[in-house]
């Protein structure tokens, strides 16, 4: 796997952005997390005055081998059919995107569906769907390397563009599967605790999700290296691992990075376990209400934003969650401090 230069931001500014923080005319520490996030958004960009330009929201497509064996109450046709809902601006996504003037790319990955014809959409097809995991590796190593380099060729195309904030979100039926075989593998959980109903399986479905991720994990356990990389490779899907390589090369370009759900929370562990320094560039926006995610967030130290029982995907989790960053921006913009307030400083 290919390796990146992701270094923790320089923390000599600290004390002069807490100065800043502690000088604005309110009590000391009264705007609570909003000081935690403007903290964070001086640190990535070295400054004390922090900036949120030209936000781009990037929503990866891609099918999965193992939704065959009917581990999603949707089927798999649900994967296109949202993709093109998005170029027509109806999904929740384009209302969210529009409503904080996201710049959003719809990216074909690895959806099982040509697309090709479709407006709107960037055509990146790394193949039809991965393959089913449940009796060989999702992809090939080759096929991997391709799909972080999607990810990192759209986080260049939005830095040309001026951007500071990354949001990623994916659309891919049967996705909830391999994010929590890699939550048991990279957290060390149980796989029956971190597995959930998705996008709606009642008791059954889920009982029988649960007995064919454990029957994959058990032979990738008893055959393969248990290795970060192939981990990601074995189980992952194409839009899951072109986040990865967009999450990993906004840290090594020191952009903000906008965390969503149980998917989007997986692909930032497997980061994580590669660069536990990327970790400073993400700013978690929910937690879902898919089971496990808590758990999951619990596992890598993540202090979500929001708490409202989303489980939509696509980003939208995210988006939610950006109105408290932009006001942590803005606090240390805009706000007044004591000095030139004329205000007497009373702690």
């Amino acid at each position: 796997m290919r390796t990146y230069d992701i270094q923790a931001p320089d923390t000599r500014i600290r004390d002069d952005i807490q100065r800043k923080i502690d000088n604005l005319n309110k009590p000391k520490g009264s705007l609570g997390t909003l000081e935690d996030i403007a903290m964070q958004l001086c640190l990535v960009q070295q400054r004390l005055t922090p900036s949120l330009n030209h936000p781009c929201h990037l929503l990866l497509g891609g099918d999965h081998g193992i939704e065959k064996e009917g581990v999603s109450a949707s089927p798999r046709e649900v994967t296109w059919q949202q993709m093109v809902n998005f170029t027509l601006g109806g999904g929740g996504v384009n209302m969210f995107c529009r409503q904080h003037s996201f710049h959003l790319r719809i990216v074909d990955v690895g959806v099982d569906h040509d697309l090709s014809h479709t407006d709107g959409i960037i055509h990146r097809k790394i193949a039809y769907g991965t393959r089913n995991f449940l009796y060989e590796p999702a992809m090939t190593y080759q096929e991997m390397d391709q799909a972080l380099t999607v990810g990192e060729d759209l986080v260049d195309q939005c830095a040309m563009e001026g951007c500071e904030v990354v949001c990623i979100g994916e659309m891919g039926i049967a996705n909830t599967s391999p994010s929590s075989i890699w939550m048991s593998l990279f957290a060390h959980i149980p796989l029956p605790e971190c597995i959930g109903a998705g996008s709606g399986l009642a008791s059954p479905g889920v009982s029988h999700k649960q007995h064919i991720l454990q029957q994959a994990l058990d032979r990738y356990l008893a055959t393969e290296e248990q290795s970060t990389e192939n981990i990601i490779r074995y189980f992952g899907g194409f839009e899951m691992v072109a986040a990865i390589g967009a999450m990993l090369h906004a840290a090594e370009r020191h952009l903000i990075i906008l965390i969503d759900g149980f998917i989007m929370t997986a692909c930032a562990m497997a980061v994580l376990q590669l660069y536990p320094e990327a970790k400073s560039y993400m700013i978690f926006g929910h937690q879902g209400d898919e089971t496990g995610h808590k758990r999951m967030l619990e596992a890598i130290g993540a202090r979500p934003l929001l708490n409202l029982g989303l489980r939509l995907g696509e980003g939208t989790g995210a988006l939610c969650a950006f109105p408290l960053i932009d006001s942590a921006a803005r606090m240390m913009n805009e706000m007044n401090n004591f000095e030139h307030a004329h205000i007497t400083k009373y702690f």
